[in-house]
């Protein structure tokens, strides 16, 4: 079983900035892949960020590539994205997703996570 609690969000410009952290809970978190997701009003939820595990791979939605990026610390028990150069479209509320991971692999669909954070609420102005 894990916890995961989202902090970080708020509002900023466009073009600004926001590092977003994930706080987990429970044994053995180096054993769950690892996700950034978020929600839009009206839309579907949708894949943002991934890291893996032992994490040495990263993978990104092509939205958000270039801008966004996704880390982890085991130690701490914690992952992180951070956000730069954020437009009006990243506006959406953004949760992280944890999944036991023994293939070591990136998923992006939001199914296939098993324990979900309650989410935070990031809001970019034009």
């Amino acid at each position: 079983q894990v916890q995961l609690v989202e902090s970080g969000g708020g509002l900023v410009q466009a073009g600004g900035s926001l590092r977003l952290s994930c706080a987990a809970s429970g044994r053995s978190f180096s054993d769950y892949g690892m996700g950034w997701f978020r929600q839009a009003p009206g839309k579907e939820r949708e894949f943002v960020a991934g890291i893996n595990r032992s994490t040495r791979n990263t993978d990104y939605s092509a939205s958000v590539k270039g801008r966004f990026t996704i880390s982890r610390d085991n130690a701490k028990n914690s992952v992180y994205l951070q956000m730069s150069a954020l437009k009006p479209d990243d506006t959406a509320v953004y949760y992280c997703a944890a999944r036991p991971s023994p293939e070591d692999a990136i998923v992006l669909l939001p199914i296939l996570y098993d324990y979900w954070g309650q989410g935070t609420q990031v809001t970019v102005s034009s």
